[in-house]
């Protein structure tokens, strides 16, 4: 059996360790806030590792779940000396496809695995163990540590070689951000037109226009509740990630732009921290 750590105990992070725990798959976790890490580590039975390099010592797989790039190249330098012969990173972050290369690139030779790994899925999929993974590395790799991603994910799709699961999560992170952008709008005249809604939403969800994001936040973003779910300055930093991406591949995409457009202003007006429903808040002025 692997022995397991989890580091970054957020919105993500927190229940898909606890799915790993609840498995019994779990040895330790960390958290850049100690508090954080000794509660779960008290209601999970495991332990709490004084640091990222303690972590790595006592741990054959080390998963990692943080918010930037910046986070994760910190987190990975503390690791990467004390990994355990043969270890395993799997980052869980959504971050640039090159910076998951760099981290493969730093390990290869050692005998050490490394896998960009994404989810999607929001919070409910996380908290529901059904999270869609899109994962970048070595298939072998891969199939090592599957019953471990098994305990929080639905489906699993190795898309080749390192950083192609960051490039997945970065069309991924397109197209959510444009659905949200034509759902929030739909939704926004649909008030004007004082509709009713719940039966507006069983019709628009039970034809062409149905979605996920539209299932999950209809009802939530017409009730104005807005403290759920996915942060849209989380968002925010992915339609970066997006924009760069594309703009290597020599492609002008005014999606991205109007998308970043519009969020950058709901941060503005203070709903940073907000789910990225809160948009609807802009499409209503």
């Amino acid at each position: 059996m692997l022995t397991t750590g989890f580091i970054g105990l957020g919105a993500m992070g927190a229940p898909m360790a606890g799915h790993i725990a609840s498995a019994g798959l779990l040895h330790t976790v960390w958290n850049r806030s100690p508090d954080k890490a000794r509660q779960f580590a008290a209601r999970y039975n495991v332990t709490a590792s004084q640091s990222p390099a303690a972590l790595a010592e006592a741990c054959d797989v080390v998963l990692i779940c943080v918010s930037a790039d910046q986070d994760v190249e910190q987190i990975f330098a503390a690791l990467q000396p004390h990994l355990r012969p043969q270890a395993i990173v799997v980052d869980h972050s959504t971050v640039a496809p090159q910076t998951s290369r760099n981290m493969a690139a730093a390990l290869s030779g050692s005998g050490h695995g490394f896998l960009d790994a994404p989810v999607s899925g929001g919070v409910e999929g996380a908290n529901n163990g059904c999270l869609s993974v899109m994962v970048g590395g070595s298939s072998e790799v891969l199939a090592r540590v599957r019953p471990i991603m098994d305990c929080y994910a639905a489906r699993i799709n190795h898309m080749g070689a390192a950083g192609n699961g960051q490039a997945t999560k970065a069309v991924n992170q397109i197209l959510v951000a444009g659905i949200a952008e034509a759902v929030c709008e739909g939704l926004a005249l649909a008030e004007r037109l004082e509709l009713p809604y719940p039966a507006l939403l069983q019709v628009l969800q039970s034809g062409a226009a149905g979605s996920w994001f539209l299932e999950k936040r209809g009802a939530t973003m017409l009730a104005d509740d807005c403290d759920i779910g996915f942060k849209l300055e989380l968002l925010i930093k992915d339609l970066h990630i997006c924009e760069q991406i594309a703009a290597d591949k020599g492609l002008r995409l005014p999606g991205i732009q109007r998308a970043l457009h519009d969020y950058l202003q709901c941060q503005q007006a203070g709903d940073g921290q907000q789910d990225i429903s809160a948009l609807i808040r802009l499409k209503r002025t």
